[in-house]
């Protein structure tokens, strides 16, 4: 039997992609995305490191993993991976980026001293309704939009889907890290990391954090995870489907003989009218108001 042929990992395994940025040497690579992103002159970059690859279990592959980092002691950047869409992701980016303030609130003396919060979301799926692939959120007022208030808190979602489908600049180093980091069109990865170093230099790095046991083994453990994930919810949307037109069937045929006798009772009382019985002993035998029966009275008559 032929052996099976493995699928290749790249960025878009949050365990790749935060073992890969967090690695002592790699700081590089992230100061070169994030100017990019940004588009500011990155000086100094410290890496948070809060969560120990070698000791998460099976159960933390569902949590949240996100990087965090301070960027010329001023800046605050978390970056996050999402692969599959929990349709809850704007509520999800806010409460996180409330979750960061409030830790550097604790970490300054006074409020002047909290730092600039940026929160950068990588999406492998379309959130939001425009074609733009690279989004920056800034918080302005109603009545004068171009003005901008809380400059200390904003939010970046790249979204790779709309990326694969455009014809993407590979001159700007953006679109460079972001074919890397998507590593869908084969050609524009090639074209990429000839255009830039840093991106060679990275590749490099991949191909060696890939071969890296424990990190593949945490990776594999991800994307299972994910695939459960998946599984489990188009099993939910299925059943929900097969539930839904059940009972809409077991409705249309419960409306559908209400509909019968609806009718039936009309005919009814038409023939009573046409035998010119008095509406009191059509009211007995029917148990209709005499509102109901002037009704189908009435509507006689316009057919007549």
């Amino acid at each position: 039997m032929a052996k099976q042929t493995q699928k290749p990992l790249n960025l878009k395994n949050d365990i790749v992609f935060k073992t890969f940025f967090l690695r002592k040497g790699n700081e590089e690579f992230l100061i070169d995305f994030l100017s990019a992103l940004l588009k500011i002159e990155i000086k100094r970059i410290s890496i948070r490191e809060e969560v120990n690859l070698e000791q998460l279990s099976i159960e933390e592959k569902g949590g949240r993993l996100d990087l965090q980092a301070e960027l010329n002691e001023g800046i605050m950047v978390s970056i996050e991976l999402q692969i599959c869409n929990h349709h809850d992701m704007e509520n999800r980016t806010t409460f996180y980026s409330a979750k960061v303030l409030s830790k550097e609130t604790e970490r300054g003396s006074d409020y002047r001293e909290i730092k600039q919060v940026y929160m950068i979301n990588i999406l492998d799926f379309e959130l939001l309704g425009f074609e733009e692939y690279v989004s920056e959120s800034v918080i302005v007022l109603d009545k004068h939009r171009d003005y901008e208030v809380l400059k200390g808190l904003k939010w970046y979602f790249i979204e790779l889907p709309k990326f694969r489908e455009k014809h993407p600049d590979m001159n700007e180093k953006l679109n460079q890290w972001i074919a890397f980091i998507d590593d869908y069109d084969k050609g524009l990865v090639k074209m990429a990391e000839k255009k830039n170093k840093t991106l060679e230099k990275a590749r490099l790095q991949m191909n060696y954090l890939t071969g890296d046991a424990e990190v593949k083994r945490l990776a594999e453990l991800r994307e299972k995870w994910e695939m459960d994930y998946r599984s489990g919810m188009n099993y939910a949307k299925e059943e929900g489907l097969k539930e839904g037109i059940e009972k809409g069937i077991e409705k249309g045929i419960e409306q559908g003989i209400k509909q019968g006798k609806k009718q039936e009772q009309k005919e009814m009382v038409r023939k009573m009218l046409a035998q010119n019985l008095s509406i009191d002993m059509i009211i007995e035998i029917t148990g209709l108001t005499k509102e109901e029966i002037q009704e189908i009275k009435e509507s006689k008559e316009s057919f007549s």
